[in-house]
């Protein structure tokens, strides 16, 4: 009777709760987008994550305003912007950003254009770390508070290894790879990074460490030399920031206001927050001609259902059927492919691939890397189409890997035993009651070797390259978007503004016309996902996020992936 009566208040709430955010987004369909100012000054508050994939939306005014901006929000406020003449100014106030290289370099050139418009474009930063800093070298004034810290230290890399935990635990973990550099597992396998692992990491700090010193260096006017001898000094109190001509000047929020007001014609300013102008402008990017912006992000894995959990993966089927979609729409002249992927299943990659090649069959298309287009991520972009990267994208990792977990000696230690009975010869090729043993090791070199030479082939049918040339290029290495352009990976080093470039220029879009961008999928409220039928609970789907963030939903599917080894975090 209580479970009952849980389940009928549970559902009461729930009801409510639908009805309340539905009288919402109804008042909030029928407002008018809000008014810009005369006298505006465009306020980025840049906090946590900065997605490709709008997230799910809340239509509540206090959530409203607190749903990050996407990447491609953040390009289209400061486009606009540079032209609007009722912005005066933008500040930009970035909070603890959680964002790979390639979006910041991609944030930093949104801002960098927007400077030469001539309006003020000025950052206050709040105890910055690299991330933060990095961005506020686009402005032509940093402040901070006289009482903080600018943790500008240099960059490292750090590995964690599970093997001797594993041990006392008495589990033991089977790792099969394709590619010596194809280190997915080794934090299972090993106490220490291998010296193809070292190799690897070495040669992306040295390329993202000497690209860090060279746009400081930049934004603040000094050499290159100087700023690395000045890193090796940091962290900085915000008074030796200034002293060392880091920033500007030590000011508290509203003395940044003030500066601004003196930079503006009329002395007045109007703070606008970035989402806000979003909505006010959103009907200046209709008519034109159609060019479709595809997000892809997240590991990618087999099935559908994602209306809960899709925002943090890409789930094969779910994803084709986006592809067909913006394929039968006779609306749209060209196609962006934008993937943020670590890679994934690898059978879930493929189907995507081939429905990837019927889409450029179709359409005019362009692949554009974010922060990561790597292993799977990198396989679906193989359609021969061109490739546009960030030096800082992380891309290549063309390799396969394969894991199995036994579970013997936990069990052991546990007092649980197993009767194991079998019917066929590699019956027990996934148990985790058995180690691998050397002819199931074998059976699963074939396939991981039959999966990675096909791997190969369609890098190099795509890239218009002999597999002997692409194979020691390959080998599961990770490469920087600049070292991969180097090497022909990838045709060119540039954002959204280049892949719009390319895509005009294939769909034969004058230079004259107006393109606008059409985002997909769509942004959705929680109304429609909540109301949405799917295969998982809302339980389900958190977990499956959780797990995402940890890079362990693919692994938990179990066999072959194309995944990258490790993921960079920019603090």
């Amino acid at each position: 009777m209580a479970k009952f009566l849980i389940g009928v208040l549970t559902g009461v709430i729930l009801a409510g709760l639908v009805a309340v955010i539905g009288v919402f987004a109804l008042v909030r369909l029928s407002e008018r987008p809000p008014a810009v100012p005369a006298d505006a000054t465009l306020v980025l508050n840049l906090d946590g994550e900065v997605p490709e994939r709008a997230p799910v939306g809340i239509p509540l005014p206090f959530f409203e305003e607190r749903e990050p901006l996407s990447v491609s929000d953040i390009w289209r406020v400061l486009r606009r912007a540079e032209s609007d003449s009722r912005i005066r100014a933008v500040v930009l106030m970035p909070g603890r950003v959680r964002v790979g290289w390639g979006k910041l370099q991609q944030i930093h050139e949104c801002l960098a254009r927007f400077r030469k418009s001539g309006k003020p474009l000025v950052a206050f930063l709040r105890t910055p770390g690299t991330a933060e800093y990095y961005l506020a070298t686009a402005c032509d004034r940093i402040y901070m508070p006289p009482e903080d810290l600018l943790m500008l230290k240099g960059l490292r890399a750090e590995l964690m290894y599970f093997r001797k935990t594993l041990d006392k635990l008495g589990v033991q973990v089977d790792i099969e790879h394709a590619g010596k550099y194809k280190d997915y597992g080794d934090m299972f396998t090993r106490t220490a990074m291998s010296p193809e692992t070292r190799e690897v990491l070495n040669s992306v700090l040295d390329e993202l460490y000497g690209g860090l010193v060279k746009t400081v260096a930049a934004g603040r006017g000094k050499t290159p030399e100087e700023i690395r001898a000045t890193i090796d000094e940091g962290p900085f109190l915000a008074r030796q920031a200034r002293d060392k001509g880091l920033i500007d000047g030590l000011l508290y929020e509203d003395q940044v206001f003030d500066e601004v007001k003196k930079r503006v014609a009329g002395g007045r300013i109007n703070r606008f927050s970035g989402r806000r102008y979003l909505r006010a402008i959103a009907s200046e990017f209709e008519g034109g001609r159609r060019v479709a912006l595809v997000t892809a992000q997240g590991s990618i894995l087999s099935g559908s259902g994602e209306e809960l959990a899709g925002d943090g993966a890409i789930l094969s089927q779910d994803f084709n059927r986006l592809l067909r979609q913006v394929g039968d729409d006779g609306s749209i002249r060209a196609v962006i492919v934008r993937i943020d992927s670590p890679g994934g299943s690898s059978f879930a990659s493929d189907e995507i691939w081939r429905e990837m090649n019927a889409l450029s069959r179709r359409k005019p298309v362009v692949i554009s890397m974010s922060d990561a287009a790597a292993s799977g991520g990198y396989y679906i972009g193989m359609t021969g189409d061109p490739i546009v990267a960030y030096p800082g994208t992380f891309t290549g990792s063309i390799g396969v890997v394969f894991g199995k977990v036994n579970l013997r000696g936990l069990y052991d230690k546990l007092g649980i035993t197993k009767d194991v009975l079998l019917r066929g010869r590699f019956a027990a090729i996934d148990s985790d009651y058995e180690p691998l043993s050397d002819a199931a090791r074998q059976k699963l070199r074939e396939g991981i070797d039959d999966n990675y030479r096909v791997f190969v082939e369609r890098v190099a049918q795509a890239r218009k390259r002999k597999f002997e040339e692409v194979e020691p290029l390959a080998q599961g290495r990770v490469w920087l978007g600049s070292q991969a352009k180097e090497r022909g990976l990838v045709d060119e080093l540039g954002g959204i503004d280049r892949a719009i470039e390319l895509a005009r220029n294939k769909a034969r879009i004058g230079p004259e016309e107006r393109v606008t961008l059409v985002v997909y999928p769509r942004k959705r409220t929680i109304f429609e996902r909540l109301m949405s039928r799917t295969r998982e609970s809302l339980v389900d789907s958190r977990l499956r996020a959780l797990l995402e963030e940890m890079r362990a939903a693919a692994w938990l599917e179990g066999g072959m992936l194309r995944l990258m080894p490790y993921s960079i975090s920019v603090r």
